[in-house]
């Protein structure tokens, strides 16, 4: 899309898009339509604090994908989301806003938050863009329980296993979505077949066994599940893995995109002593989240 008569836009992470988040993104979505202007958010992949923090990055809430799809969701026009690199983060704030909200973006309107930092070390405020004349306002956080809500607060939530509180702080459940692959076919072995999907992040803000609903296998319908979010130490794994088991359902979905939304968490993640008692739990997960499941509504 050409932005030659420029765009309504706000700048940030916005990763998991929390109800904080969406205070500001609806208000750049009416700000657009009063001007009939684009509506863009601008972001950074990746994201800063994973590139200044490679050694231990923050858990992404949502990949490039599942953002990119939610905010096309809400409504916005474009998506810019350069990557950010040793020269991106270098830039000066009148570099920032001269190469990339004037030259590249044509930013007539700037939408942010109330804690709105850019730029090298952080170091460009709201007064350096209101000095540079930009039409700019700014929206308040999210307080609720005495306590802002932020990405961070979000993650620590979801580590502590409480999907309910998450589901408030997010507007709706925590999801994560990704194409179902080839497995070492384990589960079927054991007699619990699994769609695996790959993390395709860092770091996951979940760990664990979990009562899960999935979306994308059938129009209008989510199916109940178990999942497992983790390495499967039992077995040796290394790399972390979404496997997801689907009551009631017997179809070959390799290929498929799916959404797995976690209900509730059952447990931890544990090394059994072989097969066999891995076997035993995993009928007791399934039989925990059938039950989990029949007592938390599914959404409308």
């Amino acid at each position: 899309m050409e932005l030659r008569e420029g765009c309504v836009a706000t700048i940030g992470a916005y990763d998991g898009l929390h109800i904080g988040h969406r205070r500001i993104l609806e208000r750049v979505l009416t700000v657009a339509r009063e001007k009939a202007l684009p509506a863009l958010v601008f972001s950074f992949e990746p994201t800063p604090k994973e590139f200044f923090s490679r050694a231990a990055p923050p858990a992404r809430l949502m990949r490039f994908r599942e953002k990119f799809e939610a905010l096309q969701e809400m409504g916005f026009d474009v998506f810019f989301c350069p990557r950010f690199n040793a020269g991106m983060a270098g830039l000066e704030p009148d570099e920032f806003i001269d190469r990339l909200l004037a030259d590249v973006l044509n930013v007539k309107h700037l939408v942010v938050g109330d804690d709105f930092q850019f730029a090298h070390r952080r170091s460009g405020t709201v007064k350096d863009l209101r000095r540079r004349g930009f039409s700019l306002e700014q929206v308040g956080s999210v307080i609720e329980d005495g306590e802002r809500i932020s990405s961070s607060v979000v993650r620590h939530v979801l580590q502590a296993g409480d999907l309910i509180k998450a589901k408030q702080l997010l507007g709706r459940g925590y999801r994560m979505s990704g194409q179902v692959i080839r497995g070492n076919q384990l589960g079927r072995t054991l007699g619990m077949p699994t769609a695996n999907v790959r993390l395709n992040r860092p770091q996951s803000p979940v760990l664990g066994i979990y009562a899960v609903r999935v979306g994308g296998l059938e129009e209008g319908r989510w199916l109940d599940g178990v999942a497992s979010v983790g390495t499967r130490p039992t077995i040796g794994g290394v790399e972390p893995l979404l496997e997801v088991h689907l009551f009631d359902f017997d179809r070959d979905i390799y290929g498929a995109h799916i959404q797995v939304e976690f209900v509730a968490k059952l447990r931890d993640e544990v090394r059994f002593a072989d097969l066999d008692a891995l076997s035993v739990q995993m009928d007791q997960d399934a039989l925990d989240a059938q039950d989990m499941l029949s007592r938390i509504p599914a959404d409308a």
